[in-house]
């Protein structure tokens, strides 16, 4: 484990007992009852940091509809062949077996904010003092015309990791020399800003380890700019000169709509075949959070700064991809950030321990190619407006291959820090 491990996501002894479908042991009567539905970087964090420090004061239930998560981040070193599927998946016993989270697998459907209860699929309801909501994102599949859930099986978003992930790494690997693949990323506000651009640079480390020197990349984009596009149009350059093509809107003039069937992108300037099309459309806070009135007309959920809570409903925390959080991206790093914050406030209201003003954090790794990564981040603090970056940092072009290298072991040891960190093991 690296230094950067152990100082920032180091793992304290538990003092919980097991707990799986039902607790081997009786918390304090009448103790106040945390809820969490999703069990990602956001709701697992605020779960383990919730029950570890309260101890038996406070009941914590964390809602997840998959035995299993498989990280969102790190997925795009799945699918160049740096780590396998299995180091990117993670389990939940060690959060019931070490600090007595009750785990429910199931599928949250809705909440009642009035009656204070979460409902799941099969009918029952599970009742809160407080809730937690980190829902992540929905999928807007119509934001791309001709685009839709069932035309995922042919054009993969694989934007929720998981089958989707595997699948477009199935095709990616089918692909012959000559065979094009076409990118197109989404608007903003979504997922891991860096994130569609690393893909792309993993999909051509992958052709070009194969010699695939006839094939290429087309990016389509809706925007006109990207995170550290100098950074990563300058490692194109150096280790895939002509292979990955980015367009603007200004030179494509705007995405019409794709033919799955046909495997093209329609612009105004031409029309795109890809062997392989990776789609991913416009974003928008989970539904569950949606429907109960947390979000507002963006789609997304605004939050006070200082702590994580919904404007909507003070006894509702809202966490990660779903929550409005200022100048903060929707990554791993910065959910597990504002968990930290949820949690404490969370203990502030039901047992009155101390609350320390909020400070929030995010780096974003992205790997060009091998030991080639380079990095984005900063610190962040609340104001009364939103929560704001008050220092900031990115890799410089040309720098040596010494400090991408020593960036790339960076990363590694914050993926073990942080998955740690998430789900206690």
């Amino acid at each position: 484990m690296t230094a950067l491990t152990r100082r920032c996501f180091g793992m304290l002894a538990g003092a919980g007992v097991a707990s799986l479908a039902a607790p081997s042991f009786l918390r304090a009567q009448g103790a106040p009852h945390v809820v969490i539905v999703g069990g990602g970087a956001g709701g697992a964090t605020a779960a383990r940091y919730i029950a570890k420090d309260a101890g038996e004061a406070i009941n914590v239930t964390l809602i997840e509809a998959n035995p299993q998560y498989t990280t969102c981040f790190f997925s795009n070193l799945y699918l160049g062949g740096f780590r396998s599927f299995a180091s990117i998946t993670h389990g939940y016993d060690t959060l019931a077996a070490n600090y007595g989270i009750t785990v429910v697998n199931a599928r949250a459907t809705a909440i009642d904010r009035q009656a204070r209860a979460v409902r799941l699929a099969d009918g029952s309801r599970v009742a809160y003092d407080r809730l937690i909501v980190a829902p992540g994102i929905d999928l807007i599949y119509d934001s791309v015309p001709g685009y839709s859930e069932d035309a995922t099986g042919i054009m993969p978003h694989a934007w929720k990791a998981g089958p989707q992930t595997q699948l477009l790494k199935s095709r990616l690997d089918a692909l012959e020399d000559g065979q094009q693949i076409v990118i197109v990323p989404p608007p903003n506000p979504y997922r891991c800003p860096p994130a569609p651009y690393e893909r792309a640079s993993v999909f051509a480390h992958v052709l070009k380890a194969k010699g695939h020197t006839g094939s290429r990349i087309i990016i389509l984009d809706p925007k006109p700019k990207f995170s550290k596009q100098a950074l990563f149009s300058e490692g194109w350059e150096k280790y895939y000169p002509g292979m990955i093509e980015w367009y603007g809107p200004d030179v494509h003039g705007g995405i019409k709509g794709v033919d799955p069937a046909a495997g093209t992108v329609e612009t105004d300037f031409d029309t795109f075949h890809g062997a392989l099309v990776n789609v991913i459309p416009a974003q928008r806070a989970g539904r569950i959070a949606r429907d109960a009135g947390l979000a507002d007309d963006s789609g997304y959920c605004p939050i006070d700064p200082a702590s994580m809570r919904s404007m909507m409903d003070e006894n509702i925390f809202v966490l990660g991809d779903a929550a409005i959080a200022g100048d903060m991206p929707k990554s791993a790093f910065a959910a597990n950030s504002q968990a930290k914050v949820a949690a404490m406030n969370v203990r502030g209201d039901l047992i009155e321990s101390k609350v320390f003003p909020a400070r929030y954090a995010n780096t974003c790794w992205s790997l060009i190619e091998t030991d080639d990564s380079v990095k984005v981040g900063a610190q962040y603090a609340p104001t009364a407006e939103k929560i704001a970056s008050t220092s900031s940092f990115i890799s410089q072009t040309h720098e040596a291959s010494e400090v991408r290298k020593t960036n790339y072991e960076e990363s590694l040891g914050w993926y073990a820090g942080i998955t740690a960190d998430i789900f206690g093991a």
